[in-house]
């Protein structure tokens, strides 16, 4: 990592919490669109020669897709007619596999069985202009349903932790549970395993985090300084699994802090630092390509490019991350959750492709937000600029509690 790249010297962030950064609000991604795709052109002219190689080499990265037999059928929102642009929902599954280089943390799952470490369910508009994903706990205590894989069944359970879904059936159970419990068709999923994650944000140059205190996780061997700070991959991963010392509601919190990683990857890729360096950006594809699971829908460079394109107007600051409503499970209420009900309203939002409203985006994590927690009076958390100071510091409180700076 302290090597140059394109003639810039790196910073080097081989120890934890030693890269340090100035605090800067990045420029809004519309801002700088036109120079990007000017400069983009110029690259693409320029090796010609070269893109069939690129884009034959990340095509064969990626897996033959997987059929989901789906719960649900798609029905359109309301307005919304047969031929328009329907909104979708993209199921996004972090497996915690352990086999193969790079992926080995600690002493969980070596057999090389896996779960789901991350689950979030990303709906984007019908418009394009706007986009959440929703956080689903993989500790919820839900009723699983029979799912069909590979033409065999795998029968369900009532009473079992969210996560088995994945254990015991893969993306694709995951896939029907969710539509199951929510009655929302999942248009696509992308499962990502850890390594594919270490290196996409390695081959970004680092995601920048701020940590609110120091961490001494020895059991673990996780150590961070407290303060902004750039991450590289393993540390990234190592940050967001943490869940000894920053968040004081263990895998609550842990989820929120992902979302927050999230974001800043998000706004890391889409910055012109990213988007006008095509080795960066070759570097970050194959990465992905080469450590996702999809469906058949998008198990084809091009398919997965016709997303991105599609999806490449919505501005940062519309793009946000919240959790679905939980509370204590009330035969377990110190291990394990289950959906609140306000999680109805939230599927019934995300079926007739409604914006979140304030008693949802209260509290998100946007992704044009500062890590810091510094943006502009508004907490950093969706609330209204001027909001109430009450209102301000139980956001600022919920960010601490999960590990962030507030």
């Amino acid at each position: 990592m302290n090597e140059e790249s394109n003639g810039a010297p790196q910073a080097d962030v081989s120890q934890p919490g030693s890269r340090k950064v100035e605090k800067a609000r990045k420029p809004h991604r519309r801002a700088v669109w036109s120079t990007i795709v000017a400069t983009q052109l110029v690259v693409a002219l320029a090796t010609a020669g070269s893109v069939f190689l690129v884009h034959q080499n990340l095509n064969d990265n990626i897996a033959d897709g997987v059929d989901v037999e789906h719960q649900v059928e798609k029905v359109l929102p309301d307005g919304v007619e047969k031929g328009d642009p329907e909104p979708l929902n993209i199921l996004v599954l972090g497996s915690d596999l352990r086999a193969g280089a790079g992926n080995g943390i600690d002493n969980e799952n070596a057999d090389g069985s896996q779960r789901a470490d991350t689950t979030i369910l990303l709906h984007v508009a019908q418009d394009r202009k706007s986009a959440y994903g929703v956080s689903l706990p993989r500790d919820a205590i839900i009723d699983r349903p029979d799912c069909k894989v590979d033409g065999k069944t795998v029968p369900g359970a009532d009473g079992v932790r969210f996560n088995t879904a994945f254990s015991e059936g893969g993306p694709t159970c995951a896939v029907q549970t969710v539509e199951a419990l929510t009655k929302i068709h999942v248009d696509h999923f992308i499962s990502l395993d850890f390594n594919g994650f270490k290196e996409m944000v390695d081959a970004v140059g680092g995601v920048e985090v701020c940590i609110p205190k120091d961490v001494d996780d020895d059991e673990h061997n996780i150590h961070f300084d407290a303060g902004t700070q750039v991450l590289d991959g393993q540390q990234s991963l190592n940050y967001v699994r943490e869940r000894s010392v920053l968040s004081v509601n263990a895998d609550i919190g842990r989820m929120k802090r992902q979302q927050a990683f999230i974001a800043s990857m998000i706004s890391t890729v889409s910055s012109a630092g990213t988007l006008t360096q095509p080795q960066k950006v070759i570097d970050f594809l194959g990465a992905f390509t080469s450590s996702i699971e999809v469906d058949s829908g998008l198990d084809k460079l091009g398919k997965l490019v016709d997303l991105a394109m599609e999806v490449r107007g919505t501005d940062l600051d519309k793009i946000k991350f919240i959790t679905v409503p939980i509370e204590p499970d009330p035969d377990n209420p110190t291990v394990t959750l289950v959906w609140g009900p306000g999680a109805d309203d939230l599927w019934e939002r995300i079926r007739q492709d409604q914006k979140l409203g304030k008693d949802f985006s209260a509290g998100s994590i946007g992704a044009d937000d500062d890590p810091s927690g510094d943006n502009g009076g508004d907490g950093g958390n969706g609330g209204t600029p001027g909001s109430g100071s009450d209102d301000e510091s139980a956001e600022s409180a919920e960010r601490v509690a999960a590990g962030l700076c507030a």
